[in-house]
């Protein structure tokens, strides 16, 4: 008999609850019973709720007394606040990055552009959140002001702590990104000038706000 180390466990909980949350298949405020989830994960209760604490210090889930662990709620003003700060930032980070961008960098993000795009049809939000981020630090590391860069990555990690990607509230608003991810690399390939890339990608950021906003 092939026994599985606690550890590997551990993980397949995480990956499985992780990923229902984020599909909102446990929604926000769904209690996390342990003994419930290791019966429908078939695995023991010490993996899960290992897992359910590694989902906790990231964010996806609270804990409350007398209550235990729920679904971490959706922090609208925190999602707002953070994403108006990464239209700043991307915006800015992708128009000085211009000068430093070459053929091959552009080849790559069209690369995971298509992969967006080709994932439309069978729609994953969490495999399109990660492609759609790709495509932005592919863009922005070739932002020449590292204070800039420094500054995006945290708030990056800011959004990723928000727990739910917001593909899986708007799922219309994939297509239209992947569109105007296309807009964005003909102004970069055709020299456009600073100022209008700079628009454009501010105005493509808050697009997703907007649309969460609406929702």
């Amino acid at each position: 008999m092939v026994r599985v180390a606690r550890s590997s466990k551990v993980d397949q909980a995480y990956e499985i609850i992780k990923n229902r949350i984020a599909h909102n298949t446990y929604g926000p405020g769904t209690r996390l019973v342990f003994d419930q989830l290791a019966r429908d994960l078939d695995i023991s209760a010490v993996p899960v709720r290992e897992a359910v604490r590694r989902l906790e210090a990231e964010g996806w889930v609270t804990y409350q007394p007398n209550v235990g662990a729920q679904v971490a709620s959706f922090d609208v003003e925190q999602y707002r606040a953070t994403m108006e700060t990464l239209a700043l930032l991307e915006g800015y980070a992708t128009a000085t990055a211009v000068s430093h961008i070459d053929e091959k960098t552009l080849r790559k993000a069209r690369g995971i552009n298509e992969q967006m795009r080709t994932g439309l049809a069978r729609f994953d939000p969490l495999s399109f959140t990660r492609l759609n981020h790709d495509f932005h630090v592919l863009l922005c590391a070739k932002c020449p002001n590292l204070h800039v860069r420094g500054l995006l990555e945290r708030e990056w990690q800011r959004l990723d702590l928000l727990r739910r990607t917001s593909f899986s509230l708007i799922p219309g608003r994939a297509r239209e990104s992947v569109n105007e991810h296309d807009t964005l690399l003909h102004l970069i390939a055709s020299g456009a000038d600073q100022a209008t890339i700079e628009g454009f990608s501010r105005w493509h950021k808050l697009n997703t706000l907007r649309a969460v906003a609406h929702h």
